[in-house]
């Protein structure tokens, strides 16, 4: 029987355990003592949230429907792309997955930012008034924001190469989908940044599919989903 520690208000048997990711890909961290509780894993939650808002505004690029404006994608980005894809990086963080919690948090702050753009109250377009010369800088400036998000997005797909083949093509197609728009703005390429929204629609599967196989797993499914994990080599 563990010994109460009447100060501190705990037994020596209470510890923190996190568990390392297994073969199906899930983690879990267990909080040993009374009612075992559970810490679940935050990664299909943040992969989804991150899915779906790529999903709506890569559409909006390659002009589905005859949609030029994507604004409605903004209470998107904010409320699910942005706080609920930061909250998820936060939960990262307490299941000690450094990678996921950095992934997480910064496209939820890229999410944020994005929306912010948009908001009329922000002033952040309306500074670029056509009446004062400084539509044309609006592109450049969009460039600059979006290769700038080109160079985190390679880290990542640096970072990841040694995961597995879901992550590769995540951060691969999303590196190339930051690229092409970044492109796009700098020349005004409608084209171009039509290619940026299609490989933006593969990334947004390709997270989907990511999400899956931490959600479908054979603790809680009949099946699971392959990612195709890399065997380390010592």
């Amino acid at each position: 029987m563990a010994t109460q520690d009447v100060e501190k208000g705990r037994t020596d048997g209470d510890m923190f355990d996190r568990a390392a990711i297994d073969a199906s890909g899930s983690r879990q961290a267990t909080l040993q003592g009374t009612g075992h509780r559970l810490l679940g894993n935050p990664g299909p939650l943040g992969l989804f949230s991150f899915a779906s808002t790529t999903l709506i505004l890569s559409l909006y690029n390659v002009n589905v429907r005859h949609i030029n404006t994507p604004n409605v994608v903004v209470g998107m980005a904010i409320g699910v792309g942005g706080l609920v894809q930061l909250l998820a990086g936060m939960w990262e963080f307490a299941c000690g997955n450094t990678f996921g919690a950095t992934a997480f948090s910064s496209y939820g702050g890229f999410w944020l930012s994005f929306a912010l753009i948009y908001i009329p109250g922000t002033g952040v377009l309306t500074a670029y008034d056509p009446a004062s010369g400084a539509a044309g800088e609006l592109h450049d400036a969009l460039g600059i924001y979006l290769i700038t998000w080109f160079i985190v997005t390679f880290l990542f797909f640096v970072a990841s190469i040694r995961t597995h083949l879901a992550f590769n093509g995540l951060f691969g197609c999303l590196a190339m989908t930051f690229m092409l728009l970044a492109i796009g703005s700098f020349m005004n390429k409608i084209n171009v940044t039509k290619a940026g929204g299609g490989f933006g629609i593969v990334t947004a599967f390709i997270a989907y599919y990511a999400g899956c196989s931490q959600l479908i797993t054979q603790e809680t499914s009949f099946v699971s989903l392959p990612v195709m994990r890399y065997r380390r080599i010592d």
